[in-house]
């Protein structure tokens, strides 16, 4: 058996024994085991040894290539560098499991994928819908050229067009179903508008999770819940805010005061996380464990940042935000609302651009610090692979 082989049945064990093989869409991995992800991998591969992006070649190292392919169920394996900085992937098997499986897609559907990357996945849903249904949209154009040789070796019909994914696909309009494989902070409206009445959205927002949408009959909005966590891609040509350092250079903390929290939870629950991202869109955790303590740095990509010391239980804050105490305010929501996770979350898009994140129920309004989530309802705990969530 070859390298490749053995990680891929390694990886498929994994898949099997984590539960990570959708029960009610078993084709995805059928789709999988014949049109398996090495094919439509890049022959270069990147990853971060811990100080910077090194890369792997098929030819001069075809076991570190297979292992970077095949790493784990929530291992993307990232196919270009832009600017120093990942730009494409291919997904982790788990999320494209998730995503598609979310998608609730049936043969004959015809799909708008949004995000070609390496083919793989236009591959995956063509298998499913069948020849000539899905439409890919590549803002990269040689990333185009290369999925649609990928597409064409593998036999696959499925059409890759290069433009910009955010404005979907106007000329093959309406689809049945919609899937991006980058995250975006709004929904596009365009996107509503061309999928059909009662058609299907799946899209990674915020960079955390992702959702799934079904459109109004009268087309006029869509909503749908959450569907999981995973970090994602932008959209390609984001502005990227400052980093950390650059935020705090220059600006010595202003405050000090007491911390009063454990900060255990902030480097452990990603449902936590995935609520702080809904009430605080703007600042961004870093968290590192260390010796039994966990540190955490806020900032807010311009000009306000904050250090919270778990082990000296002290927080020190600088700029004209005080990020800490922000924190803390949404935190303490969360943990009043009965700590929600991300299946508690859904969203709703309606026209000019108005999107609403809200919490167990649409008509609970917009979650966040501004809106207390005493009156917001009953607290379902209904599970999305329940009904059509």
């Amino acid at each position: 058996m070859s390298v490749i082989a053995a990680r891929w049945g390694e990886l498929d064990a994994v898949m099997v024994e984590s539960g990570y093989w959708p029960e009610r869409s078993p084709w995805i991995r059928e789709a999988m085991q014949r049109l398996p992800r090495h094919d439509f991998a890049a022959d270069r591969l990147w990853f971060w040894d811990g100080y910077a992006y090194r890369s792997v070649d098929r030819a001069t190292d075809p076991d570190g290539w297979a292992d970077q392919v095949h790493a784990g169920p929530h291992d993307a394996a990232i196919t270009q560098l832009t600017d120093g900085r990942p730009s494409s992937s291919l997904s982790a098997p788990a999320v494209v499991a998730d995503m598609l499986d979310s998608l609730l897609v049936e043969p004959g559907h015809r799909v708008l994928e949004l995000g070609a990357g390496t083919g793989w996945n236009a591959a995956l849903l063509a298998h499913r819908v069948g020849p000539g249904l899905v439409t890919s949209v590549e803002v990269d154009g040689d990333l185009a050229v290369a999925a649609r040789g990928r597409l064409a070796r593998a036999g696959v019909k499925a059409a890759v067009e290069v433009g910009d994914g955010t404005a979907g696909w106007p000329g093959g309009a309406p689809f049945d179903r919609l899937i991006s494989t980058f995250a975006v902070e709004t929904v596009p409206w365009a996107w509503v508008e061309q999928t059909s009445p009662g058609g299907r959205i799946v899209t990674p927002w915020g960079r955390m999770g992702h959702v799934a949408l079904t459109v109004a009959a009268d087309g006029n909005a869509a909503s749908g819940w959450f569907q999981g966590l995973a970090q994602f891609m932008p959209t390609r040509g984001t502005a990227g805010s400052l980093t950390l350092a650059q935020v705090r250079e220059g600006m010595p903390a202003e405050h000090e005061r007491p911390l009063g929290r454990d900060l255990a939870p902030l480097h452990h629950n990603a449902h936590l996380l995935f609520a702080l991202r809904i009430a605080l869109p703007t600042v961004q955790v870093i968290t590192r464990a260390e010796h039994g303590a966990v540190t955490a740095w806020l900032h807010d990509g311009d000009s306000s940042w904050a250090a919270l010391d778990g082990s000296k239980a002290v927080a020190h804050t600088g700029g004209p935000r005080d990020l800490a105490a922000e924190l803390d305010r949404a935190w303490t929501q969360w943990t009043e609302a009965g700590m929600p996770d991300v299946y508690d979350f859904g969203m709703t898009v309606e026209r000019e651009g108005r999107q609403v994140v809200w919490c167990r129920e649409p008509s609970a309004g917009p979650y966040g610090p501004a809106a207390p989530l005493g009156a917001q309802g009953s607290l379902s705990r209904t599970s999305p692979r329940d009904g059509l969530r």
